[in-house]
């Protein structure tokens, strides 16, 4: 699949100035809360917006402080949120293309189920691709997510999904692809077992899973 990647420190500059645009004082230890990351990462991303004007911290009494958004602040979070709009939005139309393709040609070489492995905003979209072919969706596998729902589906860790019934495995992230696909490999699962969008060739070759019965 072929796009730009989105830099992390944007993605939680993003978060941290939508958070503190409100009007109410936020600490470090509840923007750590709500952003679900360290207080030490939240101070890091903090003194880095500070040094850039667009964060101001105000005292309170017994030695509390509070981040409040600078007017440049406010036109850096309008900046952030639009070019990760643009970002997501070609993702979508990548991603969605990619695994319509994909999810197709397996369908040519007699797949009637897949596994997905891999949860976040990119699995999403090939679960809407998936549902515009007739296979259909056997299992989910993500051990960050597991006990989770995907639509309908829980989320088993990749330790239990890798060997149902030896269906084909769908890398269905893009952030975590090698990472998968390396740990798929030390599960046991087969190269030819596994697949990712955008870079994958299913028609031509014989294919190395069977169907569950």
């Amino acid at each position: 699949m072929n796009s730009n990647k989105k830099p992390l420190d944007s993605s939680r500059s993003l978060q941290l100035l939508s958070e503190i645009s409100g009007e109410e004082p936020l600490s470090q230890r509840e923007l750590s809360r709500r952003l679900g990351i360290a207080v030490g990462l939240v101070n890091s991303y903090l003194k880095n917006l500070v040094g850039k004007g667009f964060v101001r911290v105000k005292d309170f009494p017994s030695n509390r402080y509070a981040y409040l958004l600078t007017p440049q602040g406010i036109a850096e979070k309008s900046r952030l949120a639009y070019q990760h709009l643009s970002y997501f939005t070609s993702l979508y139309t990548v991603a969605r293309q990619d695994y319509l393709e994909l999810f197709r040609r397996l369908e040519m070489a007699g797949v009637s189920e897949v596994i997905f492995c891999g949860v976040d905003e990119v699995a999403e979209i090939a679960y809407l691709s998936l549902q515009e072919t007739g296979v259909t969706l056997r299992a989910v596998m993500d051990d960050n997510h597991r006990g989770e729902l995907f639509f309908s589906h829980p989320v088993v860790a990749l330790a239990e999904g890798a060997g149902i019934a030896s269906l084909p495995v769908v890398i269905s992230s893009l952030k975590q692809r090698e990472l998968l696909t390396r740990q798929l490999a030390e599960r046991g699962v087969s190269t030819g077992r596994i697949f990712s969008a955008g870079v994958v060739e299913v028609c031509g070759r014989k294919p190395s899973w069977r169907s569950a019965a």
